[in-house]
């Protein structure tokens, strides 16, 4: 299959690993556009990085079709290796040598001449801000630093496609940045990129597009912004300084909510799913107002990729199992993500 229409394309894609709990792929569809971002979320088992393996030739499938740049996956493996990057849960750079080194390596393993790899470093480490850093052994490098260095090796050959797996688990949130003005720069450019993450709120910055992936199937799919909007309305949060307050609050919330208040006990709030988000937003106001019960805070808000997320999959980023639980590759003997 060639679907030149998507720069990478999978349909009905399955790999089967004979684990009961449905780990793998069970009718895998996706396309992807040229020059945008693709995220794809899911639990723990639920095939990101199956698929992942199977589009970048790593993991052969048991059946359906795929194609990236043009080229199809099962047939022609190695001209989609040479247009593609691949970027893994964990830096791949050498610690002892410098981050000019490494990409000159890099270079030269991707059959660059001596002069053209040392030429393309040096472009690499000015797009990516490590200049400075280029002639200091990258084990002194800090976490956005190394993960910088790390794309910036996937790029060594220029290829129109990247894959990005997990590319900040484990970073403080200014290397998190970092690494997602890096990635955005690179879509601004024309590359085309696949992103798994465990972290939301990466998705939702980054993603022109989002599929959420449970028990190896899209399960929805759409832009950030489309699919909180078919969660339906908007959002009322309000803090209460106590039980009392918060309990005396509830049925004057249930009176303008579109659909069942959520309670949060430990924390004192309630969030209110509306219809009409000024409407209800005066309506309230004014009944708590009445009743003599002054809230801490009272927000209107948009449902948050977090709550499309537990909508869909009934695992949320904190529960076991939910992408704040990834955190590792699998062993050859374990069933991958």
């Amino acid at each position: 299959m060639a679907d030149k229409s998507a720069v990478i394309a999978a349909e009905d894609v399955r790999k089967n690993y004979g684990d009961p709990g449905g780990a793998g792929l069970n009718g895998f569809d996706l396309r992807v556009a040229e020059g945008t971002v693709c995220g794809l979320l899911g639990p723990n088992g639920a095939g990101k990085t199956t698929a992942v393996r199977v589009l970048t030739t790593l993991l052969e499938m048991d059946g359906g079709r795929a194609s990236v740049a043009g080229f199809d996956v099962r047939t022609q493996g190695r001209r989609v290796r040479e247009r593609i990057g691949l970027v893994g849960q964990y830096a791949a750079v050498d610690e002892i040598l410098t981050g000019r080194q490494n990409l000159v390596m890099f270079g030269r393993l991707n059959r660059l001449p001596g002069a053209a790899a040392r030429r393309r470093a040096g472009e690499l480490l000015e797009r990516f801000s490590l200049t400075e850093a280029a002639d200091r052994p990258a084990g002194g490098y800090s976490g956005g630093m190394r993960r910088r260095l790390d794309l910036a090796a996937s790029l060594v050959v220029s290829p129109p496609v990247l894959f990005v797996d997990e590319p900040t688990t484990g970073l403080d949130p200014a290397a998190r940045q970092e690494v997602w003005q890096a990635v955005r720069e690179l879509v601004d450019a024309g590359t085309t990129v696949l992103l798994t993450t465990q972290y939301l709120e990466e998705a939702d910055r980054l993603a022109d597009r989002v599929c959420v992936l449970a028990r190896g199937r899209v399960v929805a799919e759409g832009t950030p912004d489309g699919l909180k909007s078919g969660l339906g309305g908007d959002r009322i949060d309000l803090v209460f300084s106590g039980p009392a307050d918060t309990a005396a609050a509830l049925p004057l919330a249930a009176r303008v909510a579109s659909g069942e208040p959520h309670v949060d006990a430990s924390s004192h709030r309630i969030g209110v799913p509306v219809a009409g988000r000024v409407h209800a937003l005066v309506r309230l106001a004014t009944a708590l107002d009445e009743a003599g019960i002054e809230p801490e805070d009272i927000a209107l808000r948009r449902p948050t990729l977090d709550e499309v997320f537990l909508h869909l999959t009934g695992a949320g980023p904190d529960a076991p199992g939910g992408p704040a639980g990834a955190g590792r590759t699998a062993g050859p003997s374990e069933a991958p993500v």
